[in-house]
């Protein structure tokens, strides 16, 4: 019963989103039979160091969604302290409901139902425009944040340009 709960939800999301685009971000299936992987392109927002930038990304839904969060994975190549050098997303709001068992996050800042497609990636765009680095998942890309601005800089800008050939 879950699992086509969490199917019309993610369904009526993906609806929503092609009627109602929302500025920074596209979203479509990885494959149409499958509606737990979904294909995301997120644009580097304005005035940052991702600006012109064309991030892809696969998020996938657990059977239990919207009771537990889904994972988001980019698949382009993106420097940010926030992001693992494997591509997972790591924000508050992708991590399980509750209490954080390190301390670092209070229970009102990680997952919760109401979080949508939507929310996630604006989430996204706005850890993009200013990375979180208390926490990192890339602590060398936070060292640089934080020391080396120049060499972070240009590592972004190599993204950047490397997401724009992919087109």
């Amino acid at each position: 019963m879950a699992v086509s709960q969490a199917s019309l939800l993610l369904q009526k999301q993906l609806k929503d989103l092609c009627k109602n685009p929302v500025d920074g971000f596209s979203a479509g299936l990885v494959d149409e039979s499958n509606i737990f992987e979904w294909s995301v392109t997120i644009i580097g927002p304005p005035d940052t160091l991702y600006e012109g930038g064309f991030f892809n990304a696969i998020m996938s839904f657990p059977s239990n969604y919207p009771n537990s969060p889904p994972s988001v994975k980019f698949t382009s190549e993106l420097w940010h302290p926030n992001v693992y050098p494997d591509g997972r997303v790591c924000i508050s709001i992708l991590h399980p409901p509750g209490d954080d068992p390190n301390g670092y996050e209070l229970a009102s800042e990680r997952w919760t139902p109401v979080h949508t497609v939507e929310s996630i990636v604006l989430s996204i765009i706005s850890m993009l425009s200013s990375p979180n680095d208390e926490s990192p998942a890339n602590v060398e890309a936070a060292k640089e944040w934080r020391d080396r601005r120049e060499d972070f800089k240009k590592k972004v800008s190599r993204c950047v340009r490397k997401s724009q050939e992919m087109l």
